[in-house]
């Protein structure tokens, strides 16, 4: 499926610093991907940039985590398809604030 609209939860600090809720709304182009959406969620919340992704290299930031259906895509392929559930509004693309430390 190529574009949908994609419910997508943050984490407090990424709420706070783009003045939002705890979840969000994007329509996003094209396939349907952690790397479509998050290019759809750094579009629309320009401060966020660089907060979840690195911006030369476009990876993962280490303490960052996406889910999707209960499952862990955080070392998944960035172009990886997301599941249905999620093109279609019935589960949300969350990106979590992993805990590290002792």
């Amino acid at each position: 499926m190529t574009g949908a609209t994609v419910r997508v939860e943050l984490p407090a600090h990424l709420r706070r610093l783009a003045g939002v809720e705890r979840e969000v709304t994007l329509d996003v182009e094209g396939a349907v991907s952690p790397r479509s959406v998050l290019d759809a969620l750094e579009s629309r919340y320009p401060m966020l940039r660089g907060t979840v992704r690195d911006q030369a290299t476009q990876q993962r930031r280490p303490l960052v985590r996406f889910f999707a259906c209960q499952q862990d895509l955080s070392h998944e392929p960035m172009d990886t398809p997301l599941p249905e559930a999620v093109l279609t509004g019935a589960e949300p693309f969350m990106i979590v604030g992993a805990i590290a430390g002792g």
